[in-house]
């Protein structure tokens, strides 16, 4: 496995983050014009992310019970996330699935990994999760389909998503192509029989087509490759916070792509995200 500095595990988290908030509005876009449902995105989305892999890896890709766990993981804060949105809409979905992860990213960093927290991640932490309720908690609290449910499902995606970044990084040894693969393909079985109830097979056009290769190749492939490189180099927790930038990038892919508004707060939140990122990114370049 090539050795992956701090600086380059940095710079791959960045990325995938950046490429993860595309993968929203690509995913939105199959709904209108795919006849897909979220199972059925998903499992489309797990299958050509595993697909572009392999074609890139060389040599065979061996499965794990690691992987398996891994790969469990994934199709369970995939499918709670949409449970979560079923029952309390996107906003309160994406606010605590997301304010959530980090947090409990931290406490089990420090719990079973005993990797200490510094004071420099505790406040980019916080900056963070401020950044987040400022950028995404108006649309939240205007949504009245908030329930116990949807919030237990949302917190229920957080840990599972907690969960993958905190035994990858425990495991960070081993093949971070192979981990993503592995995962995709397990993740992809779990969710088949739901994306089988909720119907598979997309109403196929040039668009459609375009969106699925897209979603495949670049907010899966490619953002997950990276993820799971960048764990092998920076500690759970930074690569957490630093994957918040997800949030500033779909914002910003709203207001370029569908006229979005985003009010003078949210604009403070994208500011103190990337500011929160940026220390955090820099650090990380020092060593």
């Amino acid at each position: 496995m090539t050795h992956v500095s701090a600086r380059r595990g940095a710079l791959y988290v960045s990325v995938a983050a950046t490429a993860w908030g595309t993968g929203g509005a690509a995913g939105s876009l199959l709904f209108l014009i795919g006849g897909l449902g979220p199972a059925g995105v998903s499992l489309w989305r797990y299958l050509l992310g595993a697909a572009f892999l392999l074609v890139l890896a060389r040599g065979p890709v061996a499965v794990s019970g690691r992987i398996l766990l891994v790969g469990a993981g994934m199709a369970v804060y995939q499918a709670a996330y949409f449970a979560a949105i079923a029952q309390s809409g996107v906003a309160v979905a994406t606010v605590v699935t997301m304010g959530a992860t980090p947090v409990f990213t931290a406490l089990g960093s420090r719990l079973l990994l005993r990797e200490p927290l510094g004071r420099a991640s505790l406040t980019a932490l916080a900056a963070a999760l401020a950044g987040l309720v400022l950028l995404t908690g108006e649309t939240a609290l205007r949504s009245s389909g908030a329930s116990v449910a949807g919030i237990g499902f949302a917190l229920a995606s957080a840990a599972g998503y907690a969960g993958v970044t905190l035994l990858s990084r425990r495991h960070k040894g081993g093949d971070p192509r192979a981990t993503a693969i592995g995962g995709f393909v397990v993740g992809a079985a779990c969710l088949a029989p739901f994306a089988l109830v909720e119907g598979v097979v997309p109403e196929v056009s040039a668009a459609s087509v375009s969106l699925l290769l897209y979603l495949g190749a670049v907010p899966t492939a490619l953002a997950y490759g990276l993820f799971f490189s960048a764990l092998t180099a920076l500690r759970a927790t930074t690569v957490s916070i630093i994957s918040l930038g997800e949030a500033v990038g779909a914002a910003l892919l709203g207001v370029a792509l569908f006229g979005e508004r985003l009010t003078p707060l949210a604009w403070a939140g994208c500011a103190l995200l990337l500011a929160a990122v940026a220390v955090l990114a820099v650090r990380a370049e020092s060593g």
